[in-house]
This record gives C-alpha cells, sequence and structure tokens, in this order.
C-alpha cells in the first residue's frame, strides 16, 4: 500500500509540474551574466575550464575527437539535483532522494537517440559541487588523465552502446539531454523528470592513419630467454591487431606475447612499453599467492588447503567475533567463497577493497568485518580481495624467511626471473592482492609453468597435484554462464569456429590477462593499461578470438 501511495504521489508531480513543491534546500543560485544567459544549457568546453575563468568565447561549437582529447561540459541549472529530486518524489527526504535518484544523460547523434544513462545515485559530482546546493555542474565526458571516473565510464557506455559505430569518420552533431530521474526499487524502471539541460556540438572524427611500420609484425630481438618458435602463423592477422591497436580500435594495449609448443612466438609491445617494460597486472597478481601457497604446502609449511584461521589467528582478539570465522578455510580464500561480509562487486560492502586501502593494518581490517549470514563458507563465489591479503599473511608467517625471500628462492630464481617488484600492505609485506610487477616475458614464464604442470627446466617447482586443482572448476561464478573460479585463476571457455577451448586465466584490471590453453599448446600473455574501463577484458577476448587464435589456427 505504501508503495503504491508512493507511485500515485510521483505520477501527480509529473502531472502537475515542478512549481508547486518548495525547494528542500537554498541553492548556491544563478553564479553570474554567463550562468544567467545560459540557465538550461549543456555547454562544451576543450578541458577544465574553472567556472570564474569560463567565457562565452569558450564554448565549443565544434571539436576534433581524438582518442586523448579532453572534451568536458559545463551544466548551467536553474536549482540544485536534490531540489529536482523532491520535486519528482515530494514524499521522501533529502537522504531517500539522493539514494534513488540523480542525473539522466541521454545522447543523440545526428538526432538520432543513441544511449540513456541513469547515473548511479552513489555517483558525486566532485570539484567542489554539491547534490543539494550547486546549480553548476562540470563533468569530464573524455580525458587524458585520471579524474572522475563514473563520468568518464559514462563515455566509455555511451561509445560502447552505439556511440562508437554512429562516430564514423567525419563530422557528427552530439546532442545531450539531462533530467532528473528515480527509482523506487530495484525492480522498477527509472521515473525521469522535465528536461532540465541540453546542449550540442559537432565532432569531427578522423581515424588516426597507421603507418606501414606500425602494422608490421615486431621482430623478436635476441636474448629473450626463451627459444623462438619457427611455426608459421598467419602473419596478416597479426598485422591487422597492429593497426587497432594503433588506430586505438583497441585501446591501451601494452603487450601481446604468445608461447607455442613452449616457444616465443608472437612479441608485440605498444604504448611505449618494450621487453623490458615491468607491467602493472594488478589482480592478475593475486594468482601468485595461489602459487606459493601450492608450493608451501608441499613443503610442510602449510599443512594442507583445508587449514582454518582459527590455526593462524586468535579470532577472538578481534572485532565481530563469530564461531562461523573459526571455520573459514585456506581454500575458502582461494576460492573466493569466504562468508565474511566482504564483496568488491558492492560499493556499499563493509570488506570492499576500497575500505581496506585507507587503514594502517589490512589483516585487521579483514578479520575485523563480520561474517555475512547469507554466506555458507565454501558455497557461494564473492570476490573479496581482502581475503587474498589473508592468504599473503598467512604464507608470510609461515614459510622460512618470510613470503618475500621464500617467492624469490622458491619461484622467481627458478624461472630466471630476477626484473620485478612487489607491491607491499602497511606492514611491509607483499601485496598478494595484486601489483606484482614483472616484464610480459617473465608473465609467460610464469604461465608457461602452469601448462608444464608445474615443471621447467626438468624441475619440479609447483606440485603437480596443485597445479591438477588449479585447473580444476572448484566454483560457479554467478551470473556467467559457464565460467567458473579455481585456486585464484579464472577459468572461461573460448569458442573459434564451432569448437570449444578451455582456459585458465589469471585476470586483473584494464583487460590484463594471463591465459593458459587447457588443450591447445598456446599461452596468451595481454597487458594493457585500461584500468577501470568497461572495454578492458572484452579486448582481450577479441584480441585472442579475433587475431591470435586465427592466425595460429589457420
Amino acid at each position: 500500500m505504501k508503495r503504491t501511495l508512493f507511485l500515485l504521489a510521483i505520477s501527480l508531480s509529473c502531472l502537475t509540474g515542478f512549481s508547486q513543491n518548495a525547494d528542500l534546500f537554498k541553492t548556491e543560485g544563478i553564479t553570474g551574466e554567463l550562468h544567467q544567459s545560459n540557465v538550461g544549457k549543456v555547454t562544451f568546453m576543450d578541458g577544465n575550464i574553472p567556472l570564474d575563468q569560463y567565457k562565452k568565447t569558450d564554448f565549443l561549437e565544434s571539436f576534433n575527437l581524438t582518442y586523448k582529447s579532453n572534451l568536458n561540459i559545463r551544466i548551467f541549472l536553474d536549482n540544485s539535483i536534490t531540489n529536482y529530486l523532491h520535486q519528482l518524489a515530494p514524499n521522501l527526504s533529502a537522504e531517500e532522494l539522493v539514494e534513488m535518484g540523480n542525473l539522466q544523460f541521454a545522447f543523440y547523434i545526428d538526432n538520432k537517440f543513441i544511449y540513456k544513462d541513469n547515473i548511479n545515485s552513489g555517483c558525486n559530482f566532485g570539484y567542489g559541487s554539491s547534490k543539494d546546493t550547486s546549480t553548476t555542474l562540470r563533468i569530464p565526458l573524455t580525458s587524458s588523465k585520471a579524474e572522475n571516473l563514473w563520468a568518464l565510464h559514462m563515455w566509455d557506455r555511451f561509445k560502447l552502446n552505439g556511440g562508437e559505430k554512429a562516430l564514423t569518420n567525419g563530422t557528427h552533431n552530439l546532442r545531450i539531454e539531462v533530467r532528473p530521474y528515480i527509482i523506487t526499487n530495484k525492480n522498477t524502471e527509472a521515473i525521469a523528470g522535465n528536461l532540465i539541460a541540453k546542449g550540442q556540438i559537432k565532432l569531427i572524427i578522423k581515424t588516426p592513419e597507421v603507418t606501414a611500420k606500425q602494422m608490421e609484425i615486431q621482430p623478436i630481438l635476441p636474448n629473450s630467454g626463451w627459444e623462438v618458435s619457427d611455426f608459421q602463423f598467419d602473419k596478416k592477422k597479426i598485422e591487422l591487431l597492429n593497426k587497432e591497436i594503433a588506430s586505438y580500435n583497441l585501446k591501451e594495449i601494452t603487450s601481446v606475447v604468445a608461447i607455442y609448443d613452449g616457444k616465443l612466438l608472437i612479441e608485440e609491445y605498444f604504448n611505449d612499453a618494450n621487453r623490458n617494460t615491468l607491467h602493472d597486472t594488478r589482480s592478475a597478481g593475486k594468482s601468485f599467492a595461489s602459487t606459493l601457497m601450492g608450493v608451501a604446502i608441499h613443503d610442510g609449511s602449510i599443512k594442507n588447503e583445508d587449514q582454518t584461521l582459527s590455526s593462524f589467528y586468535n579470532l577472538k582478539d578481534y572485532a565481530n567475533y563469530n564461531i562461523k570465522k573459526d571455520s573459514i578455510k585456506i581454500k575458502d580464500l582461494l576460492t573466493m567463497s569466504s562468508s565474511f561480509e566482504g564483496s568488491d562487486a558492492h560499493s556499499e560492502s563493509p570488506g570492499n577493497e576500497e575500505n581496506m586501502y585507507p587503514t594502517d593494518n589490512w589483516v585487521k581490517f579483514t578479520l575485523d568485518l563480520t561474517t555475512d549470514p547469507a554466506k555458507t563458507n565454501g558455497a557461494k563465489w564473492d570476490y573479496f580481495t581482502a581475503g587474498v591479503v589473508l592468504l599473503g599473511d598467512i604464507l608470510d608467517k609461515s614459510v622460512p624467511g618470510r613470503l618475500e625471500k621464500y617467492a624469490d628462492e622458491k619461484l622467481f630464481k627458478p624461472l630466471n626471473i630476477t626484473n620485478y617488484q612487489w607491491q607491499y600492505t602497511p606492514q611491509k609485506v607483499p601485496n598478494t592482492a595484486g601489483s606484482l610487477q614483472m616484464t610480459s616475458l617473465d608473465y609467460a614464464k610464469y604461465a608457461q609453468l602452469y601448462k608444464n604442470n608445474g615443471a621447467w627446466n626438468g624441475k619440479q617447482i609447483i606440485p603437480v597435484n596443485w597445479v591438477e586443482k588449479t585447473f580444476t572448476k572448484q566454483i560457479q561464478i554467478p551470473e556467467r554462464e559457464n565460467q567458473f573460479y579455481s585456486y585464484l585463476f579464472w577459468n572461461k571457455t573460448v569458442n573459434y569456429k564451432g569448437k570449444n577451448y578451455e582456459t585458465y586465466y589469471c585476470a586483473g584490471n584494464g583487460g590484463n590477462e594471463f591465459i593458459i590453453f587447457k588443450d591447445l599448446s598456446l599461452v596468451v600473455i595481454i597487458t594493457s593499461k585500461a584500468y577501470n574501463k568497461p572495454y578492458g577484458h572484452a579486448q582481450a577476448d577479441k584480441i585472442v578470438h579475433d587475431y591470435l587464435l586465427p592466425a595460429i589456427l589457420k
């Protein structure tokens, strides 16, 4: 009944207009003459021009849109976001309004509707703006530097949902319309209010010219540490790959390496990277914690993956003790299926990794977490970075010489990996959550080690049974058809020309992947800096499916 009355109130509000509802907040009002003459307009500018320096002559009528351009908009409004939402739903409090609504952006190209984006209610506009009082908003649509990520993601989503196809070479008219919206609950459609601002600009699109040199297959130079393959692959496919990367159709790729039948087949670098570049592959580094756990279990430093947290910590010394914590196993952390109330997929989760990083003790942060009543240990997958930090701490206190020395002696030296860089926790323990930086060819050694069932140059480095457990579908990934997780490795199947090829792979933010084909003699390393971009891993999939497999399985 309450929901029915709520929806009725919204409907009446929409029908009778906004003016009948008094504002909740006194806003900053009209900020000056420029604002006064442009209320209700979306204006475009090159980069971030501060409001007090922004002039009519700065308004762009046309813009050469390139991969590294800085196209910004500034919106001039006659009210604040919260007040607009209040006009949509006058029976809600200010807190409820900003939890259930925000702004909606609609994108049109050449007067054709392309995409609509309801900005997440938790997204703030930053740069000193307030949803309650601000009447001008600055938003970077594209940027060559790190800025407000939700705004950059909105532009990326627009491109992925039709914008890229619509913005062909030539001149196009981009129109943006802005409305407030509110969603009563997750099962209902967004209710959008009246148009509060709009603006347009001519975008000039010119695909970068790719030279023959950029398309050339890069020669494999001496001293790679690998035997070079003489396998005859389809070179035209790799030339096309190089062209797509050079023209930024595939963005921010830094390297592509392919090992075929244990030999170096393809070694390509892009965007200022080279053979000696140490790549930050983010969470792809988590898999090393699994490797070192398997080695530590084999040499007796740790009994087995069924050991519980209570074997390593007095859990009653930490906040929110629950008997459920006593039964969390190493295996639960390896498979991202512990009962901790932690999820990196949900920003509101207490154990989200972004809540961990500012603290001065990541292990304490994790062990202080409550357990989730809805979770049973080992039953359901939920990505949980803080749990991998615990694995690193368990290793550090259990192995001889502590973790950094142990990893060097047991894993890196046998692979002749000498040029690498750990990130550290506040306690100066190697950060097993990720960002272990190496060269692409050294990452390839690590991946090939698994392809070799844990052996390298005749020496067994990882126990065979640990490789077998890692190459087992330990747990289903929810909402991903036929995708699984094992011991900090991902699993998915690539379908190419009607045939399935199963892979296990390490994955990190930005589209970084180390891919081991189970039934093909192929290992692929893709490094990328497309951090926090929605297309990162989609690009890696495309590289494998559209270029590498066609080149090798010609």
